[in-house]
């Protein structure tokens, strides 16, 4: 029979410190501010996917060239 006893495991690891709950009001208005930009960038014109002449790309034929050629 063994009696001897391991190696004492190591203590546990410290937990990290809590998150921040509240950002200061400069950081809250810069956020608003970037939201507030990003909504306007993509407003009604960064929807519109064609012209008044409809698609822009040309019409694919059906001719085959060689890779290379």
């Amino acid at each position: 029979m063994c009696m001897g006893g391991g190696p004492k495991p190591p203590p546990p690891v410290a937990p990290p410190p809590p998150a921040p709950t509240m950002a200061s009001p400069v950081v809250q208005m810069a956020r608003d501010d970037e939201k507030k930009r990003a909504r306007l960038a993509a407003g009604r014109a960064s929807t519109i996917l064609t012209g008044a002449q409809g698609l822009a790309a040309p019409a694919v034929t059906g001719v085959k060239t060689l890779l290379g050629q």
